[in-house]
């Protein structure tokens, strides 16, 4: 089966025009599962707001579950200042030193989009000199509203108010040379995949050897995004990404492998079969340890879940920052997947 590349790129930046903050994912989640069923998947819904997407295999008494998550890092405001500017919390990971300067949208309760742009409040060197340009944390970063504000009253009137979403701009670009930049590839790129492999099986008229569930969860960078398993499960694949850096192995040309992340190593002899898979199919791919990371696969087994783990995706580079990766990586991740649905 021939990965279709456009069609990966294209659904990535589909949802990646799509904010979907931990907690506001719904929007992105119906638009996934609307291409899921483009391809006739069986879909559903779980009580959280996370999609199964659900298809059909050879044998379908024993099941396994592929994992990816539409959710991803962003904010929300905390507090308005007597100025008109915003204070915020961070939702997920990430420095506060990483979206500095980003555009940004804050998103009302009743749907209204607002346009502004994270700064400190010691931005202008010209005021304050470079020695004091450098202290990034929650007591200076602030959200600078592009409307004539202020005042707090002046903000409220525009609608804003706390606990509405601030979604940064993803900056999305693919380069002649093959690199694919955005923010929150972690881990709509992954989705993007997902897809992609169920229009693999649909329009080949194949069935893989075991009923397969995609499940596209939303609270991941969160913590908790996977819940309500489907009983049949007996394993599971969770697709993030690969961490590209000093001291890894992963590198953004090869299918990273996860072999223990911060919460657990993963199942050596699963592990294995996706090595195998590699080797056997001339898949470019690295084993690597992560040391800040956890999967939906992790967050399973924490979850004490009589189901086999594993990990790997697509290896990316500056990772909850302005991500990077190429495509070789997302072929190379596509592949693996691919064949590992296909094997005994």
């Amino acid at each position: 089966m021939k990965i279709d590349t456009e069609n990966i790129l294209n659904k990535m930046k589909k949802y990646l025009d799509i904010p979907s903050p931990g907690g506001f994912t719904k929007e992105a989640t119906l638009e996934v599962k609307k291409d899921f069923e483009m391809y006739g998947l069986n879909t559903n819904l779980t009580n959280k707001g996370a999609l199964i997407a659900t298809l059909e295999g050879e044998n379908d008494e024993e099941h396994v579950m592929i994992t990816a998550h539409i959710d991803t890092l962003g904010c929300m405001v905390k507090d308005i200042t007597s100025d008109g500017k915003l204070k915020y919390n961070k939702i997920g990971g990430g420095s506060w030193s990483s979206i500095e300067g980003e555009n940004c949208y804050i998103i009302t309760r009743k749907g209204k989009k607002i346009r502004g742009s994270i700064i400190p409040t010691i931005a202008s060197a010209h005021i304050y000199g470079p020695d004091k340009n450098d202290a990034r944390d929650e007591s200076v970063m602030r959200v600078r509203i592009d409307e004539d504000v202020n005042s707090k009253e002046d903000v409220l009137n525009l609608g804003i108010n706390i606990g509405d979403f601030i979604c940064l701009d993803t900056r999305t670009e693919v380069t002649e040379s093959g690199f694919v930049k955005s923010r929150y590839l972690d881990d709509k790129l992954a989705v993007a995949i997902l897809v992609e492999i169920a229009r693999c099986f649909s329009e080949n008229n194949m069935k893989p050897k075991y009923t397969t569930h995609f499940f596209i969860s939303n609270y991941e960078e969160i913590g908790h995004g996977v819940a309500g398993i489907p009983e049949k499960v007996k394993e599971m694949i969770a697709v993030d990404i690969g961490i590209v850096g000093e001291g890894q192995n992963s590198d953004e040309h090869s299918v990273s492998i996860v072999a223990m992340d911060r919460r657990s190593p993963y199942d050596f002899e699963f592990r294995n079969k996706l090595v195998d898979i590699a080797e056997e199919n001339n898949i470019k791919y690295k084993v690597d340890l992560y040391n800040f990371y956890s999967s939906d696969s992790t967050h399973v087994a924490g979850q004490g879940k009589d189901v086999n783990f594993a990990s790997l995706g697509p290896a990316v580079d500056a990772s909850h920052h302005y991500e990077r990766t190429h495509m070789d990586s997302i072929i190379n991740t596509a592949q693996i997947l691919l064949n590992y649905l296909m094997v005994e």
